[in-house]
């Protein structure tokens, strides 16, 4: 057989033809890989390394940085392509934070982008009922979620009363506040003389000083605090709470280890989910000495100290006005009344007692004082011997829990009943 040089030529062309340009294709294939794989490292790098310059939510608006995405799709496709990429947690914490943020706010039903605490009662009350009523079904699912549980409960009695307080903003109420402690004050000085003054609480003494003359305005700046407050709680807490619904202890070794809580609050979460009613009780106690003792416990110290007299008494007035609707807990102003003894101009020993409360709820140590006395234990008991009164009242819808619980409106009353009930006993 005759060969065909010709023939061999052309086919050794083609081959090397057909090379080239399967090598060209690579190369451009492996450029497009790589122009995506760098456009898709550029759009992570955009929300990595970003501090949390609004986890306190006095800041603004919205989630914990105003780069990140509140869209719950757009942060788990960037949370799966962080951890694919070998970064240590550290390096996308702020990206995790607002990740579980919306996953907890959209359980919830609540719009993050939008929700404002600054923007008063009226604009926040249903994200109060969407956020109370989101803490009360975790307790419903998860019986070991009792933080959850009591923060819903109690978070009628707070939301009535921030309710109760803005109508006392639209009318003015609090100069006859001042009346009846004027009233209670003198009533004091006339028969124990007036040195017994400086023993009545300091919130009674501020606001038969400058219950006059709060105004408006300076309700308007405590409930606007008060809902930073509810905010602040609801995003340190809530993260957590859906993380261990979803995933599971992993998800909170996760947050861990990018730094957004220590190794307590770690311990905390190990104790609720391991299943023995004592470690979920201790547990649940360190998530709410974290609420009041770290999350909101300076903010609380502002808010007394507002305009001097005038913070300790709007804050002194929420303490009588509380009305807790855990079952057996007794109210604020029933718990450490006021009782001290003086000594008259003529020797003799007087005893003074009053059905007002001797404490202020802003004080950290004494509102601790109350929640572990009072409502812990009282809730407790809820939990582990009358769960199915305890999930009726639970699975009342929130809007009438909210409305059963409207005590600030009657506390020129109370604190009529008290200045009557003034008990002065000469030994």
């Amino acid at each position: 057989m005759r060969l065909n040089l010709g023939a061999v030529v052309r086919r050794r062309r083609w081959a090397r033809d057909v090379l080239a340009a399967t090598a060209a294709c690579a190369l451009a294939m492996s450029a497009l890989l790589s122009v995506q794989t760098s456009a898709s490292a550029s759009e992570l790098d955009e929300y990595v390394n970003l501090p949390l310059v609004n986890r306190n939510a006095e800041h603004g608006p919205g989630g914990v940085h105003p780069a990140l995405p509140t869209d719950l799709g757009t942060l788990q496709a960037l949370m799966e392509e962080a951890r694919a990429s070998g970064r240590s947690p550290e390096s996308y914490a702020a990206l995790l934070f607002q990740y579980q943020l919306v996953a907890a706010t959209e359980a919830a039903g609540i719009d993050l982008s939008s929700w404002n605490p600054r923007a008063g009662v009226s604009a926040n009350r249903t994200n109060l009922v969407k956020s109370y009523r989101y803490y009360e079904d975790l307790q419903l699912g998860h019986p070991e979620l009792q933080w959850a549980g009591m923060g819903g409960q109690v978070g009628a009695d707070f939301g009535g009363g921030l309710i109760d307080f803005e109508l006392m903003a639209d009318v003015y109420s609090f100069p006859n506040l001042q009346q009846v402690a004027n009233s209670i004050a003198s009533q004091v000085t006339d028969q124990v003389g007036v040195q017994a003054l400086n023993q009545l609480q300091a919130g009674l003494r501020a606001l038969a000083a400058v219950g006059r003359n709060v105004t408006a305005d300076d309700l308007d700046y405590v409930l606007g605090m008060i809902l930073v407050m509810q905010k602040n709680i609801f995003s340190d807490l809530m993260p957590m709470h859906q993380a261990y619904v979803d995933e599971g202890l992993p998800a909170l070794e996760e947050m861990q280890s990018a730094g957004l809580f220590g190794q307590d609050v770690m311990d905390a979460w190990r104790d609720v989910a391991s299943g023995d009613s004592n470690r979920i009780a201790l547990g649940n106690v360190a998530l709410l000495q974290r609420e009041q003792g770290v999350i909101i416990r300076d903010q609380w110290d502002t808010v007394r100290a507002y305009k001097g007299d005038v913070g300790e008494a709007i804050t002194y007035a929420s303490t009588v006005a509380g009305s807790p609707s855990v079952a057996g807990v007794v109210p604020p102003r029933s718990f450490r009344p006021l009782e001290f003894t003086t000594t008259l101009a003529d020797g003799r020993i007087v005893n003074v007692t009053m059905p007002l409360p001797d404490w202020n709820w802003s004080v950290y140590e004494d509102r601790w004082d109350y929640i572990t006395s009072q409502l812990l234990p009282k809730y407790r008991a809820m939990v582990e011997e009358d769960w199915p009164r305890l999930a009726a009242t639970l699975s009342v819808p929130y809007e009438i829990q909210l409305e059963s619980h409207r005590p600030m409106m009657t506390l020129p009353q109370t604190l009529e009943s008290a200045l009557s009930s003034l008990k002065v006993t000469v030994q």
